[in-house]
């Protein structure tokens, strides 16, 4: 599972071939021993959760770069690495 980027003490991953559980592009974010898993296209939370102020920046960054990181799941379903994202700065 590569990190795709990190920022503010989020860390951004997407699993390789990770279409069976959710079947929706998604992302896994880690804040301090925390999970959430959360929707590309929309946003929306499918499972775990961090600090709202966090989910914030999150939601942010994946409004910014919602084109890379469809391009990316399409690599990381098709077993390939994904390439890395710039921070949220």
């Amino acid at each position: 599972m590569p990190s795709i980027s990190a920022f503010y003490g989020i860390i951004v991953y997407m699993y390789f071939m990770d279409n069976r559980q959710h079947k929706l592009p998604h992302v896994h974010i880690t804040y301090s021993g925390q999970e959430v898993i959360v929707s590309i296209p929309d946003g929306n939370i499918l499972e775990g959760g961090i600090p709202s102020s966090k989910m914030k920046l999150v939601h942010a960054w994946i409004e910014i770069h919602k084109e890379e990181l469809m391009a990316n799941w399409e690599l990381a379903v098709a077993g390939e690495l994904p390439y890395k994202i710039d921070p949220l700065r």
